[in-house]
C-alpha cells in the first residue's frame, strides 16, 4: 500500500512516498481503508523529533492519527462495526497509528461511525482536534453553564471546535484570534474576541473560570500571562507542551490552578461529537485538502501558523 514515511527527523523534506505491507487486523481490531487523514501540529512536531516522538521511537515511521475511511475487514470478536461502515477515529495515540497511508488497523472501539453529514475530508479534520477540545472542556475542566472560558488560538483546528463545544456547554466564550477571523468565530458562538496582535489579552479579559491554552508559554509567555485573567480557583489547561513545574507553582502562588493535558482515543466521545455535528450545533472548517503525496507541502503550510480550521490529506477518492 502507499504511505508517507520518514527515515530521519527533520523538516518537511524528510517526508517521502513509500510502499509498505498492508496491515492485518488482530482480534478485536478493524482494517480501515483510509479515505482522508487530518494534519495536526503534533504531526510536524513529531516529524522534527519533538511532539510524541518519544512514543514512536526512532524513524522510520508513518505519521498521522486522524482517520476517516471505510471498514474493509473486521477481526475476530468485533461486534460494534461491520464491513462497509464509514468510520472516523484517532487510533493508538500517542503510539504510531500510521494515518498517512491507504490502510490502518486499530481496536474497533477506537473508531465510531463518522458524522453522516460530513465528507471524509471534513470528518478527517475532527478526531484529534475534536477530542482534544472535548476532553479538555468536559473531562479536565468540567465546564458548566455560566462559566467564562477563554480559548487561545480560537481560529485553529482545536480552537474553532473548542469555541463551539464551550458554547454548547453553556459557557460565555472568549477567543483570541486576528481581527480578520472575528466575524467567523462570532458566528460559531464566541461572545467576545480579542486580537492578540493589537492588544494584550490580559489587559482586556478578566474573571475567567477556564483557559484553554492552545499556544503555550513558548510564545510570548502566553500561559504565564493567562494566570492573570483567572478568577480565584480558576483553571489553566496548557495543551501544547504541558504545564511546567514553574507554571504550576506560579499558579498556586496566585490562588489558581495550572494543569497539563494530553488527548486519548475515545470512540464514545467521537460518537457524541458526531451527534453534535449532525444536529447542526457544531461545524467543521477545512481550509485546504492536499493529495497524500503532497504531505510535505501540507506540513509547510500548517507550520506557517495561520490556518483557519484544519488541513487534510486525501488518501483515496
Amino acid at each position: 500500500m502507499r504511505a508517507i514515511s520518514q527515515d530521519r527527523f527533520g523538516g518537511p523534506e524528510v517526508l517521502r512516498p513509500v510502499t509498505v505491507a498492508r496491515p492485518v487486523p488482530l482480534p478485536t481490531e478493524v482494517l480501515v481503508r483510509v479515505r482522508a487523514a487530518g494534519i495536526n501540529p503534533v504531526d510536524w512536531k513529531t516529524r522534527a523529533g519533538n511532539g510524541v516522538a518519544g512514543s514512536l521511537g526512532e524513524p522510520p515511521f508513518v505519521l498521522g492519527w486522524d482517520v476517516s475511511g471505510v471498514v474493509e475487514e473486521i477481526g475476530f470478536g468485533v461486534h460494534t462495526l461491520e464491513v462497509g461502515d464509514e468510520v472516523y477515529g484517532m487510533p493508538w495515540f500517542p503510539r504510531q497509528a500510521g494515518a498517512y497511508a491507504e490502510y490502518v488497523t486499530a481496536p474497533a472501539r477506537q473508531f465510531t461511525r463518522k458524522p453522516r453529514g460530513l465528507s471524509h475530508h471534513e470528518a478527517a479534520a475532527v478526531p484529534l482536534a475534536g477530542l482534544t477540545a472535548w476532553q479538555a472542556l468536559t473531562d479536565a475542566a468540567h465546564v458548566t453553564a455560566g462559566q467564562r472560558v477563554l480559548v487561545h488560538a480560537a481560529a485553529g483546528g482545536v480552537g474553532h471546535l473548542a469555541v463551539q463545544f464551550a458554547k454548547h456547554l453553556g459557557a460565555h466564550v472568549i477567543g483570541t484570534a486576528r481581527t480578520v477571523k472575528h466575524d467567523w468565530l462570532a458566528a460559531l458562538g464566541a461572545d467576545e474576541l480579542v486580537d492578540y496582535t493589537e492588544v494584550r489579552f490580559e489587559d482586556v479579559v478578566r474573571d475567567v473560570d477556564v483557559v484553554i491554552d492552545l499556544v503555550g508559554d513558548g510564545h510570548d509567555h502566553t500561559s504565564t500571562r493567562s494566570l492573570d485573567v483567572l478568577r480565584p480557583g480558576g483553571l489553566l489547561i496548557e495543551v501544547p507542551s504541558g504545564a511546567s513545574p514553574d507554571l504550576v507553582a506560579r499558579a498556586q502562588e496566585r490562588g489558581v490552578r495550572a494543569a497539563s493535558y494530553l488527548v486519548e482515543p475515545d470512540g464514545p466521545a467521537l460518537a457524541r461529537i458526531a451527534e453534535l455535528i449532525d444536529s447542526g450545533a457544531v461545524t467543521v472548517e477545512v481550509e485546504d485538502v492536499f493529495d497524500l503525496e503532497k504531505a510535505a507541502e501540507a506540513h509547510r503550510r500548517g507550520q506557517g501558523g495561520r490556518t483557519r480550521g484544519k488541513l487534510v490529506l486525501q488518501v483515496a477518492p
